[in-house]
């Protein structure tokens, strides 16, 4: 019995990783909360109480002008008092705004002794309760809280879920409570029923809803009620961008939570994988030079399989699936198959690396022109037809490049570009361990041979790099390399 209560000891949470408080939503619909105060603050939390269904009440002798233009917006009841304790009699909560120490803590004792919870506004040590930055998707509610420690935080949290929640997301919430009765009358197995929830929030019911259409909506969710056809697979091919979590698009993080399997290759980073719902399952396609672990035959089956079954997939590709991510093939795939896709576009790698290195891919009398072109072509040729492009004043993005980074070089000074076009390297676009480095078409040979440069690569070539921010990139030509070949 000891060993098993050791054990269960062992398994909980150290202290500093529990909360101090205990989440949870207040009714406050009809009922009396008061605000206690005269100014800003105070005008800030009728603000805040505004966005519910309470009966608003500010306690102070005088208001602000900014209070009382937030009295009459809410229609809020205004008691033009000094607060008295007989003013909590009825009051389902109590915040305290005088913007004083001592005043705000008469209130609060006040409160304790009433029964009626209380927080006092930027007195973290006086609070019952705290106020959470709110992201207000009615009848759906997400609060979130640093527990007084950090309200900047907190509010930067509330922008990525603002932006990440579609606008209709409680009218997809009351739709679905108008279908509760019945999907519980008609479909009585609970593992069918959830299948049948997971489908009306992540199919087609939502994807109508959000786009504004809520009579089809409607008709796709009582299609689905009553079975009429089975909800058909789907498939996303999503750009999971360079890399960084914070570049994917606002639909990939979407999808990513809504996808019954994550198809993803090898180059996509595991934070970024791990962004999709937890029972997702996850399927490693990885494909890197010289190391195809899966035919990309095999991967259009895959998916075709997984269609024709009825899931939802998500293709997680990096950077652009449009670019250089054999797409095309996918795409006809399913088409052959009879499968419905989309495309969700990511930031490519070219874009990546010119943002981290302040490089101006077009520039007004100097690059009107961009190039994105590979290494290789299909059959394993160098840079066959349009080298001579760059001396029409484009800026070339080579993806895939670093092992033939001299036949690179060579074809384009061949092809008339100056040996001293300036070139820009750039490692790991975007993220954490991204190395920049910088140089000349002439040096770019000895990329080949820096076999310490092992990530992903972008090479950018043209007059456009000189006008980039790579004060504090490498060389490309090592220091020791370059003192060698002076002396």
């Amino acid at each position: 019995m000891a060993a098993r209560t050791g054990k269960l000891h062992n398994t909980l949470k150290k202290p500093e990783n529990r909360l101090d408080v205990f989440p949870a939503f207040m009714k406050v619909s009809g009922r009396r909360v008061l605000v206690v105060g005269h100014g800003g603050e105070a005008a800030a939390k009728v603000r805040l109480l505004g966005e519910t269904n309470a009966r608003i009440v500010v306690v102070s002798r005088n208001v602000d002008a900014d209070l009382q233009d937030a009295i009459a917006l809410y229609q809020a009841d205004h008691i033009a008092e000094d607060f008295r304790p007989a003013h909590l009699n009825g009051a389902a909560l109590v915040f305290s705004a005088r913007e004083d120490m001592d005043l705000d803590a008469a209130v609060v004792n006040a409160a304790r002794i009433m029964g009626v919870p209380v927080n006092a506004v930027d007195k973290p040590d006086l609070c019952d309760f705290y106020t959470g930055a709110l992201v207000n998707r009615a009848p759906i509610a997400v609060a979130i809280t640093s527990t007084g420690v950090g309200p900047v935080l907190s509010r930067h949290i509330r922008a990525r879920i603002e932006a990440m929640l579609p606008r209709a997301t409680g009218e997809l919430a009351r739709l679905a409570e108008s279908f509760r009765d019945a999907a519980v009358g008609m479909i009585p197995d609970g593992a069918q029923r959830r299948g049948f929830w997971a489908r009306f929030f992540s199919g087609a019911v939502a994807a109508n809803l959000y786009a504004g259409k809520s009579g089809a909506a409607r008709s796709e969710a009582q299609r689905l009620l009553n079975c009429v056809a089975e909800e058909p697979g789907f498939v996303w091919l999503v750009g999971a961008g360079p890399g960084a979590e914070d570049l994917l698009t606002l639909r990939a993080q979407r999808l990513l939570q809504e996808a019954d399997v994550i198809v993803h290759d090898a180059l996509v980073p595991a934070g970024v994988v791990s962004m999709g719902r937890r029972d997702a399952q996850r399927v490693s396609v990885g494909k890197r030079k010289g190391a195809h672990s899966v035919p990309q035959s095999a991967i259009c089956d895959l998916l075709v399989k997984l269609g024709r079954e009825g899931r939802k997939v998500v293709r997680l590709k990096a950077g652009d699936p449009m670019i250089f991510g054999r797409a095309a093939e996918e795409m006809q795939a399913l088409r052959d198959g009879g499968i419905g896709f989309e495309i969700v576009p990511g930031v490519t790698a070219a874009f990546a690396a010119a943002a981290s290195a302040q490089i101006p891919l077009t520039l007004r009398g100097v690059a009107s022109n961009l190039v994105f072109a590979t290494g290789h072509n299909a059959r394993s040729e160098t840079l066959p037809d349009w080298a001579g492009l760059a001396l029409k004043g484009a800026t070339v993005a080579v993806y895939m490049g670093r092992t033939v980074a001299a036949d690179v070089a060579g074809k384009m000074i061949g092809a008339g570009l100056r040996p001293d076009t300036p070139v820009a390297v750039i490692e790991n676009a975007a993220h954490p361990d991204e190395r920049q480095f910088a140089g000349t078409l002439s040096e770019l040979a000895v990329l080949s041979n820096r076999a310490e440069i092992d990530g992903p690569v972008l090479i950018v070539i043209g007059e456009a790099v000189g006008h980039a921010a790579l004060d504090k990139a490498e060389p490309l030509v090592p220091l020791e390399a370059a003192r060698g070949v002076a002396a």
